[in-house]
């Protein structure tokens, strides 16, 4: 669910800014990163910054300190972090500002290609030697087999949150934000979790694949996998728009159900 944003920066906020980069000398509004209570670019008098924070009794502050855990291994495919801080009831993370736009997921986009390309990247880097969430166990709740989580084990780093504003487009490719659900698991997740984006954004479920086919890992999906995974995704977005009954969360919802009814007509 979306966190509330905060449009001016707390004095405390401010205040710990400045210890870390330098005299702020302006800031403003990003309309991205709806997990966050504050995102804003912030200049000072010598670098740009994307920060970003939550307070600390956040029920998703440990999503700060897995970014923070992470940015050393996801170098060159997502944006430098400069600092990490938390104090004064506040966790903040500085990251190096990046110019770009966030991706364009419909059918026929450019960018397509480039997030396939920065995807298979990811998935070359090794498992990072930091504790994370495995997707078996991220998916255990929602399987009538415990039998098919199997088949979502393995080591590669994965992102899993495909939204198109955790994509960031740039003049030379694609960089990733919001790593606060990274996790382990098979290589095919990640294509498999971007082709329901991919769907809710106005592709075919053939489509969908079609370009999720564009990453390596994909030739390696098990077909059993594939419809264990589109079986889970439906039950887990079903569960999130029954809570949540927004609208960010019923294009999901319904993308998740056209995937598992095609994986159904494959069998």
């Amino acid at each position: 669910m979306p966190t509330p944003r905060i449009t001016d920066l707390p004095d405390e906020v401010r205040s710990l800014i400045e210890k870390a980069s330098g005299r702020i000398t302006d800031v403003g509004t990003v309309q991205g990163g709806l997990n966050s209570s504050i995102a804003v670019t912030v200049q000072t008098s010598n670098r740009t910054l994307f920060v970003k924070g939550l307070p600390l009794d956040h029920p998703r502050v440990w999503t700060q300190q897995r970014e923070a855990d992470i940015a050393p291994y996801v170098r060159g495919i997502a944006p430098e972090l400069h600092w990490f801080v938390e104090a004064d009831n506040w966790s903040l993370l500085g990251f190096q500002h990046v110019q770009g736009r966030h991706a364009d997921f419909t059918h026929g986009s450019p960018d397509l290609p480039v997030i396939a390309s920065v995807m298979a990247q990811l998935a070359e880097l090794p498992s990072p030697g930091i504790e994370l969430k495995a997707m078996a166990h991220r998916l255990r709740g929602y399987v009538d087999d415990p039998a098919d989580l199997t088949w979502f084990e393995g080591d590669s780093l994965l992102h899993t949150e495909w939204n198109p504003q955790n994509v960031l487009i740039t003049d030379t490719g694609a960089l990733l934000v919001d790593w606060g659900w990274a996790s382990t698991g098979a290589a095919w997740i990640d294509p498999a979790l971007w082709l329901l984006w991919l769907i809710a954004h106005g592709h075919t479920a053939d489509r969908a694949e079609g370009a999720a086919s564009a990453h390596p890992a994909w030739k390696l999906a098990p077909r059993q996998g594939l419809d264990a995974l589109a079986r889970t995704q439906e039950r887990l977005w079903n569960s999130i728009a029954a809570q949540h009954p927004d609208e960010w969360a019923q294009p999901m919802q319904a993308a998740a159900q056209v995937w598992n009814r095609h994986r159904q007509h494959q069998r």
